[in-house]
Formats: structure tokens, C-alpha cells, sequence
């Protein structure tokens, strides 16, 4: 049989093999029946998450996170405008480590800290979006780097 050539890569673990074609392919069954142990021992490298837009989720923030709620939508003086209370309210949840948010999230947040409520949450939602303030991803939604400076 002719000369073959196989590269390969499973999590972390790399394996470039090249010869007769009956050997390269014995090497790639075994390598392939182990690449579950492969996957435990070297695991892809995590990436972080974006969205097709390139928008970043903000992250954990521990400043924000040790402030209650109430406290946090009076510094950003987000208690009247209901567009920017939305986005404080979803900063301050993920700031606390809620990595995807639904608009129940923050009328339930906003009510559990006995804030007035918004009239129309998912609009609110829509417009932050359109700012580039917040990101969908599916029927959740997470606060862009932009939404977080924006405050």
C-alpha cells in the first residue's frame, strides 16, 4: 500500500503520524478509541463566549456584587428611566455570576427588592439590544462590556 499521513487532535493531545497506510491506520484506531480518556486528561482549552456579533459577556464583579440592588440602581441613577433600570438591574444579576438572564429574572430581582416595577420588560430588553447594550443568545440574554461601561 502507498504512504499516508494523518494529523489529528483531540482536546490538548496532538498526534501527526505518516508511513505505510495499514500502520496509520491502526494508529488512528487506537488513538480514537481513547479519545474519551484523551478528552479527560487534556480538555479543550475554554474559549471564551461570544456571541456572532463579537459582543463579550460582562462577567462576575465582586465591587458591584457586594452592593444591594437598591443602592446599585440609585449610584447609577437608574431609578426613573425604566430602559436603564433594565440594564442596571441584568449588570448588577450578572455582576453576582448569572452568566444568562430572562426578563423574569429582572422583574423578579427588581420585585424581591421591593423597587418599582417596569411596564414593558421585554421592551426594555429590545431596546438595550439595540444599542448593543445587551446580547441575545436564544431565549436568554446576557449584558455586553459596552452595556457595563454605558452605566
Amino acid at each position: 500500500m502507498g504512504e499516508a499521513k494523518v494529523d489529528i487532535k483531540i482536546g490538548e493531545t496532538q498526534f501527526s503520524g505518516q508511513g505505510d497506510q495499514d500502520w496509520i491506520s491502526k494508529q488512528l484506531d487506537k488513538i480514537l478509541a481513547q479519545a474519551e480518556k484523551l478528552l479527560l486528561f487534556a480538555p479543550l482549552p475554554q474559549v471564551e463566549q461570544s456571541d456572532v456579533s463579537g459582543h463579550k459577556p460582562m462577567g462576575k464583579d465582586s465591587t458591584i456584587a457586594k452592593t444591594t440592588l437598591p443602592s446599585f440602581l440609585n449610584e447609577k441613577g437608574a431609578t426613573k428611566n425604566q430602559v436603564k433600570k433594565f440594564l442596571a438591574t441584568a449588570v448588577w444579576l450578572e455582576a453576582k455570576g448569572k452568566n444568562r438572564l430572562e426578563t423574569n429574572d429582572i422583574t423578579n430581582a427588581l420585585k424581591e427588592s421591593n423597587q418599582s416595577r417596569l411596564g414593558n420588560a421585554a421592551d426594555c430588553l429590545n431596546k438595550n439590544i439595540a444599542k448593543g447594550y445587551c446580547e441575545k443568545n436564544g431565549k436568554q440574554f446576557f449584558v455586553t462590556e459596552d452595556g457595563k461601561k454605558s452605566l
